[in-house]
């Protein structure tokens, strides 16, 4: 056993074999201490026929001495246990098991998730085999293997593990080194990192997660140590897929200690905080300050909307921004000259590039402007204006000789030609998909899902997607689809889950969705996002009560969404249409409406790291929808 217990139970299969089935449970109830009657009598059924598995194993396999039970593991910075864990040969089996005859699809989908995150995510994982295995505890024998998840009686295991041990001759992994601190290490949520950040100024590292985000924190390090040693100024863009951690590159450059040092005193002390993340997206600023609000200053010290700072320093007399480094996240979604006009009520507006170029030409000696870059996400009226918006800035700039741009490929072209001086850096691209774990084709899914005539073709995109553990799921049920969620989610108090639906659509409300614009007005997305389902969690997204729509989704994350379809985008006789769309409000400059459908559907479809639910309400006109979301691989929730 380790000093400091990760699991109820683990030991030797030879120990699990001869212990006593009550010392085990007794055990296992005194590591899991509000265990129910429930879950005691669950225990009292099963950990019977198990040794009796592992002492079949004994028997036949001499090497079975080396192999270890673990049960009731914790996943360290989790609330998930899986129910049992088998080292066992080259290989870790995961079995959950079910007081049941027939498993559900949630059933299935939560086995799969186990395995997906401890081969992701396990240090001691990695690069072995892990396997999930349902266990109905009232079947018998093998059953079937459902998307990678084996499903059989417990009468069968014992058959598995012979399976298993004959495929690779690997050394048996480290019972001792399984459970020690440090080797489970999960990629965080947006809301987690805002939590992890509050509380110790750092990030967990998570290999593929680091490596992927360390090249752009490193370049935008060295560029800010330039502008300070040169006193100069830069602009950096960091493009990336959305799901990719430009929100997370954002977080850590702007909390990152060395900035301190770099500060400049302007007469009454050094700033007490160098740097400051903006968005215009208002939902992502009220759920970081509302879990950041530690910091003081209602978590505005180091994450304030875009409206609000404008509103500080745009004016003649407005005190100079006490940062050195900007962050704009979704700069390519910046306000044009038009929208700001509108939103701030001033005939001598700029847009909102021109106006943070502005800025960083005040602030004393050197300052640094990230934009951070995403791609087919304009949602908003007055972001279709793109990236030209702060080349024209720069090149506008009173101090443009001082200016440098640096860029990926993706957007050199826009800034290459341009009067201001421009580098090349290709580790300001981020190329990976970190938001959906190994779930790499869901944007290539998403993007040939809204741009597809075709919906055979992409189920080799869909089957791929669910062997990853990303699941998409459909059904016309609203209750089938909330029943799902709160079965595969019932171990995990944890996840976040929620109600996603289009700001455009005018049918949904009469099918129990509340996406009018009074209830989602009224929504607060703080605890929304970040609120436990509890009596004092009342606005928990957990509770599939209350709906956001894609403003209130862009740039954040659930475990996995339920995304209800509405009639805004229609498939219509082979196509898609957005006929039946809620019209722009008049006077709107919207250059292309039916782009905007699309670009927020694709921001609905990716909100969940886990996986997707789409509710198609039962009505005539989403018949063909339907047809063509499960024609294309989604799968149907009976």
């Amino acid at each position: 056993m380790t000093d400091r217990p990760r699991s109820g139970w683990d030991s030797s299969f030879s120990d699990f074999r001869s212990t006593p089935p009550r010392q085990i449970r007794e055990r296992l109830a005194s590591f899991v201490v509000d265990a129910s009657p429930e879950q005691h009598r669950a225990w009292d059924d099963s950990i019977p026929p198990l040794q009796a598995e592992v002492s079949e194993v004994l028997i036949r396999d001499e090497l079975a001495r080396h192999y270890s039970a673990i049960l009731e593991y914790e996943l360290p910075m989790e609330s998930r246990r899986p129910d049992v864990i088998l080292l066992v040969g080259a290989g870790v089996m995961v079995i959950e098991l079910k007081g049941k005859l027939l498993p559900s699809q949630a059933d299935l989908d939560q086995a799969a998730a186990y395995a997906r995150d401890l081969g992701n995510y396990h240090r001691e994982c990695n690069g072995r085999e892990v396997v999930p295995v349902l266990v109905p505890t009232r079947a018998r024998g093998y059953q079937r293997e459902t998307d990678g998840v084996h499903v059989a009686g417990p009468d069968a295991l014992d058959a598995l593990i012979a399976d298993i041990t004959r495929r690779k001759s690997e050394p048996v992994v480290s019972r001792e080194a399984f459970l020690s601190d440090g080797a489970y290490c999960p990629l965080p949520t947006i809301v987690e990192a805002a939590r992890e950040l509050m509380a110790s100024g750092t990030l967990r590292t998570i290999e593929r997660a680091h490596a992927a985000t360390k090249p752009a924190l490193d370049e935008i390090t060295r560029i800010i140590h330039q502008a300070a040693l040169t006193k100069s100024r830069h602009l950096i863009l960091v493009t990336g897929v959305p799901g990719a951690g430009k929100t997370l590159v954002g977080l850590q450059t702007v909390h990152a200690r060395y900035l301190d040092d770099l500060a400049i005193d302007r007469g009454d002390g050094k700033p007490t905080a160098p740097a400051v993340y903006l968005s215009g997206n208002g939902p992502l600023v009220e759920v970081l300050q509302y879990e950041m609000r530690g910091a003081g200053g209602d978590g505005k010290t180091f994450v304030r909307g875009v409206k609000d700072y404008v509103k500080r320093y745009s004016s003649a007399r407005s005190p100079v921004p006490p940062e050195h480094v900007l962050v704009f996240d979704e700069a390519q979604r910046a306000y044009d000259t038009d929208q700001v006009r509108a939103k701030h009520d001033r005939a001598d507006a700029r847009s909102e590039p021109e106006e943070f170029i502005g800025f960083a030409d005040r602030i004393p000696d050197w300052c640094v402007v990230v934009g951070l870059i995403g791609s087919g996400q304009e949602i908003h009226i007055g972001e279709e204006g793109g990236l030209g918006q702060w080349r024209t800035a720069v090149e506008s700039s009173a101090r443009s000789a001082e200016w440098t741009v640096h860029a990926p490929p993706g957007v050199a072209g826009i800034f290459r030609s341009g009067r201001v001086p421009f580098e090349l850096k290709t580790a300001l691209s981020l190329d990976t998909e970190l938001r959906f774990h190994q779930a790499r084709d869901l944007h290539r899914f998403v993007a040939a899902l809204l741009d597809c005539d075709d919906p055979a073709s992409l189920s080799p995109i869909s089957r791929r997607l669910n062997a990853d553990g990303y699941h998409l799921r459909v059904t016309r049920s609203l209750d089938v689809a909330k029943t799902y969620l709160r079965d595969r989610y019932a171990d995990n108090p944890l996840a976040r889950f929620g109600l996603v639906a289009s700001s455009k659509d005018r049918d949904l409300v009469a099918h129990g969705i509340p996406n009018d614009f009074q209830s989602t007005k009224r929504l607060k997305m703080g605890p929304w996002y970040g609120d436990h389902e509890s009596d004092y969690g009342q606005h928990s997204c957990r509770r599939l009560e209350s709906c956001v729509t894609e403003f209130g989704a862009q740039g954040l994350e659930l475990d996995a969404a339920l995304l209800a379809w509405g009639t805004d985008l229609i498939r219509l006789d082979g196509t898609w249409s957005n006929v039946r769309a809620r019209s722009y409000r008049k006077g709107a400059k919207v250059k292309d409406p039916f782009q905007l459908r699309l670009n927020a559907y694709r921001v609905l479809l990716t909100r969940g790291r886990d996986g997707t639910v789409v509710f198609v309400p039962p009505m005539p006109a989403l018949d063909e929808t339907y047809a063509f979301l499960t024609a294309a691989g989604m799968v149907e929730l009976r």
